[in-house]
C-alpha cells in the first residue's frame, strides 16, 4: 500500500490508452485540463504501451505492447497500487467543468460502504433503484443486473481495483470483454451502482436528481479509429487558442475531413465475403 492510498479520500485516475491514438493525447490533454479541478484526491495516470507523453499533473505509465485486457490487467497488478481507479479512456473530452466535491465525497462513500463498481456515466440501457444517498444532489442509485444491458462497458467509472481486475480476463479485446464481461457479471449479479454525473455525447439522466444536481460531460471523438463529428465543438473552441492549438485544430480538421484514421492512414476499404472468397482462391 502506497502512501495515497492511506488518505481517506485518495485514487488513481487511470487514462487507459493505445500508442495507435496518440494523435488524441494532447486534446485529451487540453481539455482535461481546461475542466478538470485538480482539487479531487486522486493520483493522475496516463497508460500508454511504450510511447512517452508529458501532460500537467499526469504520470505517464507504460504497460508494454499485448491485447487490451493483458495490457490493463498489467498496469493494475504491477503498477497501481490505489484501491480505486476511476477509469478513463484518450477519446473522451471533457466539456464542462468537474467538480473535486463530488469527486472527494464519491471515493469516500466507496470506500466507507466498499462499493466495487459505480458507473458515472448515463445510458438508457441501464434500470436503475434509487438509495437515500446523494452526491451534491445527484443520487446514488443501483443497478437492476437483470433488466440492464452492458454491465461490463469501459465508459467513466469508479472502480474497487481489484475487483475490475477480475473483470480482465486473458486475450480479451475491448469489444469481447464488454460482451463477455457483460455476461459473467450477469451471473454473478453483484451490487452495482449508478450515479448521472456525466453527461456522455449529451445523454439526458436516468435519475430522480435534486435541483441542485450540476452534471460534467464529455463526449467520446472517436470510433473505429478515426473521429467522429463530436469533435467539431472542440476544433472550434482551439481554433480560438494560441499557435499551437490552432495548428492541432487544423490537423484535428484534416483527418476529419479526409476521413484518415489516427496514424494518418486512409480509412481502409471493406472486402465484401464474396471478393474475399474470390481472393483466397487466387491465393
Amino acid at each position: 500500500m502506497n502512501n495515497n492510498d492511506t488518505q481517506p479520500q485518495s485514487a488513481a485516475l487511470l487514462v487507459h490508452t493505445c500508442d495507435r491514438y496518440r494523435f488524441l493525447y494532447p486534446g485529451f490533454s487540453y481539455f482535461f485540463n481546461k475542466n478538470w479541478d485538480f482539487k479531487a484526491n486522486c493520483k493522475y495516470y496516463f497508460a500508454t504501451e511504450k510511447v512517452n507523453f508529458t501532460l500537467p499533473h499526469f504520470q505517464n505509465i507504460h504497460s508494454g505492447k499485448g491485447e487490451w485486457s493483458d495490457r490493463l490487467r498489467y498496469l493494475l497488478q504491477e503498477v497501481i497500487t490505489e484501491k480505486y481507479v476511476l477509469y478513463f479512456q484518450e477519446d473522451m473530452w471533457l466539456q464542462k467543468p468537474v467538480s473535486s466535491s463530488f469527486i472527494n465525497e464519491l471515493i469516500t462513500l466507496a470506500r466507507q460502504f466498499e462499493w466495487k463498481h459505480v458507473k458515472l456515466g448515463s445510458a438508457d440501457i441501464y434500470k436503475t433503484h434509487p438509495t437515500h444517498y446523494y452526491i451534491d444532489g445527484f443520487n446514488v442509485t443501483v443497478l437492476d443486473n437483470a433488466a440492464s444491458d452492458y454491465l461490463m462497458s469501459h465508459q467513466v467509472t469508479l472502480w474497487d481495483r481489484e475487483f475490475l481486475i477480475q473483470q480482465l480476463h486473458k486475450g480479451e479485446h475491448p469489444w469481447r470483454n464488454e460482451r463477455r464481461g457483460t455476461k459473467r457479471l450477469k451471473k454473478l449479479d453483484p451490487e452495482i451502482f449508478h450515479i448521472d454525473y456525466f453527461a456522455e455525447n449529451g445523454q439526458v439522466p436516468i435519475n430522480n436528481n435534486l435541483s441542485e444536481a450540476v452534471r460534467s460531460e464529455y463526449h467520446t471523438v472517436s470510433a473505429n479509429s478515426m473521429l467522429q463529428a463530436n469533435v467539431l465543438p472542440y476544433i472550434k473552441q482551439m481554433q480560438s487558442g494560441n499557435a499551437e492549438e490552432k495548428d492541432y485544430a487544423a490537423q484535428l480538421t484534416a483527418h476529419y475531413e479526409n476521413k484518415l484514421t489516427h496514424d494518418g492512414l486512409p480509412k481502409p476499404h471493406k472486402q465484401d465475403i464474396f471478393k474475399k472468397i474470390k481472393n483466397l482462391f487466387k491465393s
